[in-house]
């Protein structure tokens, strides 16, 4: 018990109600209780007082900062992003959204299934089926008919008719060339001789008096009343220039009136069509972001670690066990059945069918 009690007594600081046997053991272990505990207690209050520095100067501002930032993250969150978004959310997404569903979305998409329907119900099939039809009547009633008859046509215009022209032709070339020198030779030449000689001087004579009458019986008098006419004409002709360029003026802004409520019309529903477009694009393109493409990477995850190691195994499996059975089986029927039903086939069958196909015919029961 005393030894028990002096192997576990380091501590320092004895109590005095200890009996009297520890006390006499104890002053050997004395000297070396205190050298063992005082550097331990200098040191730990001072690792203890560097450590709470630290922790004071250090840790504590970056802690409230952390805090603050956190702090003013919730409540701006609470108070500013969250209404703003349930705000934009409610009382402008969901109505444009609505809108866009209700008075574009759903307009478009029947008025498209509608002129689908009419395109192939009402034009595309009657006019695949009438250009069946004609085609069918092109080919059958009119082609095969027009070649049958420009076949023997070309025969018969090459033959009767092209041949002998041809021969006409040479024979009209030969004859007129010689009628054409013959006429010149006693016609031509004398009518040419008694032109320039006899006929064209009185006829530039002539010519040069009715120049001279017509300048100054016609052209002068002419002259003079368009200069007459002249100031009238201009008037009247600023006039109607003025009434065309009103009318014109009038016409060009009715045009362009029309042509702007047309044009921003146009405008506002090719904008509203492209805004629908990419709104819808760009909710597909989130769905698919956010929903589609997880869910294929999760199926295909889940495709590559169950179904196919299940898929390979099975294959595996069946590899191992049922194909080399299906080929024993196999090699064994090649190798007991089938040389039994050749052999009987050859030596018991075939025999029999001959000679009962000789009997009856011996007994007239067969031809």
């Amino acid at each position: 018990m005393t030894d028990r009690l002096t192997v576990r007594s380091p501590l320092p600081g004895p109590s005095i109600d200890q009996p009297a046997a520890p006390t006499v053991v104890r002053p050997v272990r004395e000297p070396r209780a205190p050298d063992t505990a005082e550097p331990a207690a200098v040191a730990l209050p001072l690792v203890a007082a560097v450590a709470r520095a630290v922790a004071l100067v250090v840790v504590l501002p970056v802690r409230l900062l952390w805090e603050l930032i956190a702090a003013a993250g919730r409540l701006s969150h609470r108070h500013l992003l969250r209404p703003t978004g349930r705000f934009l959310r409610r009382w402008l997404l969901a109505p444009l959204a609505w809108a866009l569903h209700r008075l574009v979305w759903l307009p478009l998409v029947w008025l498209a299934c509608g002129l689908a329907w009419v395109a192939r119900t009402l034009i595309w099939r009657p006019l695949v089926w009438l250009g069946r039809g004609l085609a069918w009547v092109a080919r059958i009633l009119i082609w095969r008919p027009l070649v049958w008859l420009a076949y023997a046509l070309a025969w018969a215009g090459r033959t009767l008719v092209w041949a002998p022209l041809v021969w006409l032709c040479a024979a009209l070339v030969a004859l007129g060339a010689a009628v054409g020198r013959s006429v010149r030779r006693l016609f031509w030449e004398p009518l040419l001789w008694l032109a320039r000689r006899v006929l064209l001087p009185p006829l530039v004579g002539l010519g040069r008096v009715l120049v001279w009458l017509a300048e100054h019986l016609v052209l002068r008098p002419l002259r003079w009343v368009g200069a007459v006419l002249t100031p009238a004409g201009r008037l009247l002709w600023r006039g109607v220039g003025m009434l065309v360029g009103a009318l014109s003026a009038a016409l060009v802004g009715l045009v362009r009136g029309i042509w702007w409520v047309v044009v921003g019309s146009g405008r506002l529903v090719v904008a509203a069509v492209v805004g629908a477009w990419r709104t819808a694009g760009w909710a597909l393109r989130l769905l698919c972001r956010l929903l589609l493409r997880p869910l294929g990477r999760g199926l295909r995850w889940l495709w590559r670690h169950t179904v196919l190691p299940l898929l390979r195994g099975v294959r595996w499996a069946w590899s191992v066990t049922v194909v080399p059975v299906a080929h024993g089986l196999r090699a064994a029927w090649r190798a007991t059945v089938a040389p039994a039903a050749r052999w009987t086939r050859r030596s018991v069958l075939d025999p029999a069918r001959l000679a009962s196909r000789e009997v009856l015919g011996v007994l007239g029961l067969r031809r």
